[in-house]
C-alpha cells in the first residue's frame, strides 16, 4: 500500500499546526498567549478602548480580565482550530495582536486581523508581524491564498495591504456593524506564488 503523501494532498491527513510564536526581527515577536498574559491584555485593551472602538466591533464584550481569561483558555482548548491570535511583543512589551480571525482549510485559505497601540502605531509594527505571519502560512501551513478586510475609511489599515503588496479584489457595502452604524469594506487578498514572485522582487 503506498504512503499517504500527507495534507493537502491528503485531505485527510493531520493539518499542520501553526506555530506557538514567531520572530519577526531582532527585539519583535509574535506569541501565544497563556492565560498569566490575560491581565496584561485587558490593561493594553482598555487603556486603547477609545483609540480601538473606532474600527474594533468587540470591545464591549471585553469588560474584564475574566473576559481575556476566557478567551485565552478557548484557544488553548482549541475549541476552534478555524481562528487563534497572538500577542506582538516589542522587546518584551505588549504592543498588539495579529489574529488568524479565519482559516478555510478546505480552499486554503485564511483571514488575517491585527491591532496595535495608539502609542506604537506608525512604526511599521503591523506590516512586519503580518509579513511574518503570512510567510508562516504560506510556508509551514501550506495555504494558498491570504486575505485582509478592512473599513474603506480605515486608511492606516488599508495602507498594510497595500504594504504587503495585496491587491484589492472589491468593495462591500456595509460590510460590518460598527456598534450603531454600518462601515462599507474593502477586500484586500494574495497568493502564495504572488507572495513568492513579491518576495524575490
Amino acid at each position: 500500500m503506498p504512503e499517504s503523501m500527507g495534507w493537502p494532498e491528503d485531505p485527510d491527513s493531520p493539518r499542520p499546526e501553526p506555530a506557538k510564536s514567531l520572530l519577526v526581527e531582532d527585539g519583535l515577536e509574535i506569541v501565544s498567549p497563556v492565560e498569566k498574559d490575560a491581565e496584561e491584555l485587558f490593561i493594553i485593551v482598555d487603556e486603547n478602548r477609545s483609540y480601538l472602538r473606532e474600527w474594533l466591533p468587540w470591545l464591549d464584550d471585553v469588560t474584564s480580565v475574566d473576559d481575556e481569561v476566557a478567551l485565552i483558555r478557548s484557544l488553548s482548548e482549541k475549541k476552534d482550530d478555524n481562528f487563534c491570535f497572538y500577542l506582538i511583543r516589542q522587546f518584551g512589551d505588549l504592543v498588539g495582536v495579529i489574529s488568524l480571525n479565519w482559516v478555510d482549510w478546505s480552499n486554503r485559505s485564511f483571514g488575517l486581523g491585527y491591532w496595535v497601540s495608539q502609542s506604537s502605531s506608525g512604526q511599521g509594527i503591523i506590516t512586519k508581524a503580518c509579513s511574518r505571519m503570512i510567510e508562516h502560512c504560506f510556508d509551514d501551513l501550506m495555504l494558498h491564498r491570504s486575505v485582509i478586510e478592512a473599513a474603506v475609511e480605515n486608511y492606516p489599515s488599508r495602507k498594510v495591504a497595500e504594504g504587503l503588496g495585496m491587491r484589492l479584489e472589491g468593495v462591500s457595502k456595509d460590510r460590518e456593524w460598527l456598534y450603531d452604524h454600518y462601515t462599507d469594506g474593502t477586500l484586500y487578498a494574495i497568493t502564495a506564488p504572488e507572495w513568492a514572485s513579491r518576495s524575490q522582487g
